[in-house]
């Protein structure tokens, strides 16, 4: 079954959340107000509502020798969107928190890279070697 995913998080500033889902990553605003902004990426909706910042306990987990988000989203994308995205991010000059590739011969082999938000989430982009080992193990 293919269905949207809705998220929903507490934001510090709608409108600079807004600008950078709409400027940096290319996303679109549904439905908003002066307090809240539906965000589609990439077809699922993300709902921040400006309340403060969240805080976090766990920040950061070793994996393979990598240092990666403990709290994070994000979409998964075939090769060509991918490349796109990380393009985009690289031109618009933003940082890129980590860019990795795990399980290398493996089954579920893919390749991400994470950049931060304004709100301090951490969105990842995934893109799996072979899309049919999404679930696999």
């Amino acid at each position: 079954m293919v269905t949207q995913f809705h998220l929903a998080l507490p934001c510090s500033s709608v409108n600079r959340t807004r600008n950078f889902y709409v400027d940096v990553l290319g996303a679109t605003i549904g439905r908003s107000s002066v307090k809240w902004a539906d965000v589609n990426l990439y077809g699922n909706q993300i709902t921040f509502t400006e309340c403060g910042p969240f805080k976090f306990e766990s920040r950061s987990y070793s994996f393979n020798g990598d240092i990666l988000p403990s709290f994070h989203f994000g979409v998964i994308l075939n090769d060509e969107e991918w490349n796109a995205v990380l393009s985009r991010l690289k031109a618009k000059k933003q940082d890129i928190v980590s860019e990795v590739k795990f399980l290398e011969n493996k089954t579920g082999e893919h390749r991400s890279f994470f950049v931060k938000d304004p709100n301090d989430f951490t969105v990842e982009f995934k893109c799996f070697t072979n899309k049919e080992e999404i679930f696999k193990s």
